[in-house]
């Protein structure tokens, strides 16, 4: 696949100077952090190495990837990896697509608190899940989940919410057998709307009594406890969005779709579409509008486009992908393991573990775009390095 026309990189080279002198004081040092590891990725800065070709000799130099969460990039290799791990843990039922997302005036506050309320939506997305699904009323069963973090719109707006990933069934209070959801339905969601409502509410009040909110701008106000309870009252009456989706068509479907949202970046390079004296225009998707005019292209000032980027910087040390329940990371190879046996279904191992496959010679690393044959790394340079002389020109065919 060949470079994309444009990159976020080419809009951070050409205008990223002008913003950080804009922005001197309102810039993070995780966003300085990400605008400089975008803008090195894939250069000479990050250092690299030369490949040759044993087929037809070309040689070819690769310079190395910044592997930063953010970066547009480096997420599809970090994805694929992510699945094979995943791939062993899919069970033989139908799984769920679960959305929570919160209302735009508690989006304006998680903003300005990160850490403890991408935190709090994550754990009290699990918490819902798990409570509904444990009453006998609704499934009954301890139920397992894979939570990811978005925070953004389409338009690159702010908008946090959670996306689930989550097995139609569970374990039986004695564990003894697998409770499977009705086909085609998983939970009530208007009932997992209101109990996340309530309880994210109740844990909002309690970190303002604990003096772990901050404010700023407009919701400086909020610090104080009188105005803050007053803030919180039309909150209890606004309906929030949890959205179910139907089940996916089998484990593979699961994997495609993880593959897709797992390590998707605000925007990817895919979506821009030109930048030129009227700014950065993209393609984005209004789903407010319906059928083919959802997709529509926007045009924003570079300054604006950098803005809107740099929202979605993540605090350091905040994991984007968790897992609970069934799937948690201390318990989720045992508690699989007990799911496939009364599911009656044995894992099937991930490659095949025979003298064939013994035999075979191990995959190349890098394949020459020009003839297919593998390549070979000759040299390795590292920062700051330069190369003993440019690759020749392309072979003839």
């Amino acid at each position: 696949m060949g470079r994309p026309s444009l990159e976020v990189a080419d809009v951070f080279h050409q205008h990223g100077p002008a913003w950080r002198a804009a922005q001197r004081s309102h810039l993070s040092l995780g966003q300085l952090k990400v605008m400089s590891a975008i803008e090195q990725c894939r250069s000479a800065a990050l250092g690299g190495h030369v490949l040759r070709c044993g087929g037809c000799g070309t040689d070819q130099v690769s310079y190395n990837s910044c592997r930063n969460r953010h970066c547009p990039k480096c997420q599809s290799a970090a994805a694929q990896r992510w699945l094979q791990a995943r791939q062993v843990d899919l069970l033989p039922v139908d799984y769920y697509h679960v959305v929570f997302t919160l209302p735009a005036s508690v989006a304006d506050l998680a903003y300005q608190n990160k850490a403890a309320l991408y935190g709090l939506l994550f754990d009290l997305a699990a918490e819902v899940l798990q409570t509904i699904a444990a009453d006998p009323k609704h499934l009954g069963a301890k139920i397992g989940a894979t939570l990811v973090l978005h925070t953004w719109g389409s338009a690159l707006t702010h908008h946090p919410h959670v996306h689930g990933i989550v097995p139609g069934g569970g374990l039986a209070a004695d564990g003894k057998t697998w409770v499977a959801c009705r086909p085609g339905f998983f939970l009530p969601v208007r009932v997992l709307s209101r109990l996340f409502r309530r309880r994210f509410l109740e844990e909002l009040w309690r970190l303002h009594a604990g003096g772990k909110l901050r404010f700023f701008g407009e919701r400086a106000t909020l610090a104080e406890a009188r105005a803050f309870k007053a803030w919180l009252v039309p909150l209890r009456k606004v309906e929030w969005v949890v959205y179910a989706k139907r089940p996916f068509a089998g484990p593979q479907a699961v994997l495609a779709y993880l593959s897709r949202y797992t390590h998707r970046v605000a925007i990817s390079n895919s979506r821009l579409l030109a930048m030129d004296a009227r700014g950065v225009t993209f393609r984005w998707k209004d789903y407010r509008a319906k059928g083919r005019t959802r997709h529509k292209a926007m045009t924003l000032e570079p300054a604006e486009f950098i803005r809107r980027f740099l929202l979605h910087v993540l605090p350091t040390g905040l994991h984007r992908i968790r897992h609970y329940g069934l799937l948690a990371n201390g318990c989720r190879k045992a508690s699989l393991a007990l799911a496939r046996a009364l599911l009656q279904a044995a894992l099937e191992p991930v490659a095949p573990d025979s003298d064939a496959a013994a035999s075979a010679p191990p995959t190349a690393t890098f394949i020459c775009r020009y003839c297919g044959s593998p390549m070979g790394i000759v040299q390795i340079f590292t920062r700051g390095m330069a190369i003993r002389a440019p690759p020749p020109p392309r072979p003839p065919r």
